[in-house]
């Protein structure tokens, strides 16, 4: 009896064992599966946080506004530099340039391109987009400028410009009748410049000599011109004083008061764009006294 009773005790004692080392077994367990959750739990967190921040961003950039500006090809380093101006202090507008001749731009806004601005380098092509204007002038009863917006905002000059060493030894616009030259560059009659240059010539009645000796190439625009000029492909050029100054060009002349018209560049937004606040807003930009100082510094003038 005592022998049963002995083995009855030992029983009792490895059972009592044994289901105490399961107990510490499984608490662990229990430990590692609430941490997995909760680590689990972080993880979704941290991820629903980045779609947040990721939609938040891709929200903000979709407010952005594109403005789109068709400007004289004279103005492209000084427009680059204040579109750069104007997009840090505006982060949600975006300055989209197409640069080229006033006609060419005009040409382009009529067939239907998008475009918020035109920037001119002419009153002609501006007008010929203007139903207030002349008849004479706008001849296919345009109607592309949002009365109220149009301003005249720089003035610039025409000048004789020659390459390097200027080998023709070409000193003035008088120079251009002589022997002296052989070759000149200027802008198409559609273009800006090149109206002002015929009009320069045929005032020193030399245009019609010229063309007949074939001394006279021409460019699509005045960026045209003035490369010829700096590439020394025609003994000079006539181009505005802001191109011959952004080519480091030597000036020789410069058109004086009745030789040619005031160089005039007038700014409008169109009744075309989708952004007029906005575009109205740049053009005001425009005239501040910070742009001031960037046109001036390459020999603009803001027109009065």
């Amino acid at each position: 009896m005592k022998k049963q009773w002995a083995v009855m005790m030992a029983t009792v004692l490895i059972s009592g064992m044994v289901a105490g080392c399961g107990g510490k077994q499984e608490a662990p367990a229990e430990s590692t599966t609430a941490k997995a959750e909760t680590t689990a739990a972080e993880t979704e967190s941290t991820k629903a946080e980045e779609e947040t921040t990721k939609v938040e961003t891709e929200e903000a950039a979709g407010e952005q506004t594109e403005l789109i500006v068709f400007a004289a090809a004279s103005m492209t380093e000084t427009l680059t530099e204040i579109a750069d101006m104007y997009e840090e202090i505006n982060p949600n507008v975006k300055i989209v340039y197409t640069f080229d001749s006033s006609g060419t731009l005009k040409t382009q806004i009529q067939e239907g391109a998008d475009c918020d601005i035109f920037i001119s380098a002419a009153q002609k092509q501006m007008n010929q987009l203007d139903s207030t204007a002349d008849p004479s002038v706008n001849t296919e009863g345009l109607d592309f400028v949002l009365q109220g917006t149009r301003f005249n905002l720089v003035e610039n000059k025409v000048v004789l410009a020659v390459p390097d060493d200027n080998p023709a030894d070409i000193q003035n616009y008088e120079d251009l009748g002589t022997d002296k030259l052989s070759l000149i560059c200027l802008g198409n009659d559609d273009v800006p410049v090149g109206a002002y240059s015929t009009e320069i010539l045929t005032n020193l009645g030399i245009m019609e000599k010229l063309e007949s000796e074939s001394k006279i190439t021409y460019g699509s625009n005045v960026k045209e011109v003035t490369t010829q000029v700096k590439e020394a492909s025609v003994d000079c050029g006539i181009i505005y004083a802001t191109d011959a100054f952004s080519a480091e060009l030597t000036v020789v002349d410069e058109a004086e008061e009745g030789q040619c018209a005031q160089v005039i560049y007038p700014a409008a937004v169109l009744n075309i764009s989708q952004n007029q606040e906005e575009a109205q807003t740049f053009l005001d930009f425009l005239t501040t006294d910070e742009c001031a100082k960037v046109f001036e510094s390459v020999g603009f003038s803001m027109a009065q």
